[in-house]
C-alpha cells in the first residue's frame, strides 16, 4: 500500500470543481447545518442521494440520531451561508429557513431536497449517508462553485 500524504491528496482532490450544499438536520427543535461538497445523486428509482460526512463533524452523530436530512444547493449569492456553516459563523446572518417535508432547507436555494436515511456506510474517516428523497424543489439561478481553496462563479 502506498503512502499518500493527506495534505497532497486533499490538494489533488481540490482540483475537482464542485457546487456547495448546506446539509441540515433537526434535533429537539434545533436546526444544525454543515457546508458540504460531498453530495451526489445515487439512483433515480428509488430517488436516492448521498452526503459524505466526516466522523469528527458535529453533524455526523446528529444525522445518525435523526435519520433524516435536508440539502440546499447554494446560489452564488448564498456564499455567506457556506462560510457560516463551514465553521466561520456570522452572528448577523439570518438564515431564511423553510420546511420541506419535515426538514429545514434554505429558501431560494437552487435546489432543495428532503430525505430520510436508508443506509449508512463507513468509508475511512467519513460516513456516507444514503437517503431516499421524499420531497424536492428547484429553481433557476447560478451556483456558487468551490475550486481548490476558494469560491468561483460560472462565466
Amino acid at each position: 500500500m502506498s503512502q499518500i500524504d493527506t495534505r497532497e491528496f486533499r490538494n489533488a482532490c481540490g482540483r475537482f470543481a464542485t457546487g456547495i450544499t448546506i446539509v441540515t438536520t433537526e434535533i429537539d427543535g434545533e436546526v444544525h447545518g454543515m457546508t458540504a461538497n460531498g453530495f451526489m445523486s445515487v439512483s433515480l428509482e428509488p430517488p436516492l442521494i448521498v452526503v459524505s460526512v466526516g466522523k469528527n463533524a458535529r453533524s455526523h452523530d446528529l444525522i445518525a440520531q435523526s435519520m433524516k436530512y435536508g440539502v440546499s444547493i447554494l446560489t452564488e449569492e448564498m456564499e455567506p451561508y457556506s462560510n457560516h456553516f463551514a465553521g466561520r459563523p456570522d452572528e448577523n446572518l439570518e438564515i431564511p429557513w423553510e420546511d420541506l417535508d419535515g426538514n429545514k432547507v434554505i429558501k431560494g436555494a437552487l435546489a432543495q431536497f428532503s430525505a430520510k436515511v436508508v443506509d449508512a456506510h463507513e468509508a475511512g474517516d467519513h460516513t456516507l449517508y444514503i437517503a431516499e428523497v421524499t420531497e424536492m424543489s428547484y429553481g433557476e439561478g447560478r451556483p456558487v462553485l468551490y475550486y481548490y481553496t476558494g469560491y468561483g462563479k460560472m462565466e
